[in-house]
């Protein structure tokens, strides 16, 4: 199982980016996914998640508004659209798959995690 998470760089403040997550190794059209990030000395944190029929969406409170979480199962890939971004964004974000039930916010319930890649928001 790997997630390729890919889309990242570099943007000036109220741009936008589309992270992009892509799974090999195994079809993920009926698990969750979500996105997370994480800063140098903080714990990684909750941006996003869409269920496994792709019908409910969760967002963390920072991003609502502006982040959007979509699928395409036929891709075996999950998007996250990144708009007015804003420089507390900066960070590098990570996807992973979460296999069971449990809380879609927590790090703990996910099952596998990809590389991450680096979003930095210039002011």
């Amino acid at each position: 199982v790997q997630l390729q998470a890919s889309g990242g760089g570099l943007v000036q403040a109220r741009g936008s980016l589309r992270l992009s997550c892509a799974a090999s190794g195994r079809t993920f059209s009926s698990d969750a996914m979500g996105w997370f990030r994480q800063v140098p000395g903080k714990e990684r944190e909750f941006v996003a998640a869409i269920s496994g029929s792709g019908r409910t969406t969760y967002y963390a409170d920072s991003v609502k508004g502006r982040f959007t979480i979509s699928r395409d199962t036929a891709k075996n890939t999950v998007y996250l659209q990144m708009n007015s971004l804003e420089p507390e964004d900066t960070a590098v974000y990570f996807c992973a798959v979460k296999y069971y039930s449990g809380s879609y916010y927590s790090t703990s319930t996910y099952n596998y995690w990809g590389q991450g890649t680096q979003v930095t928001v210039s002011s």
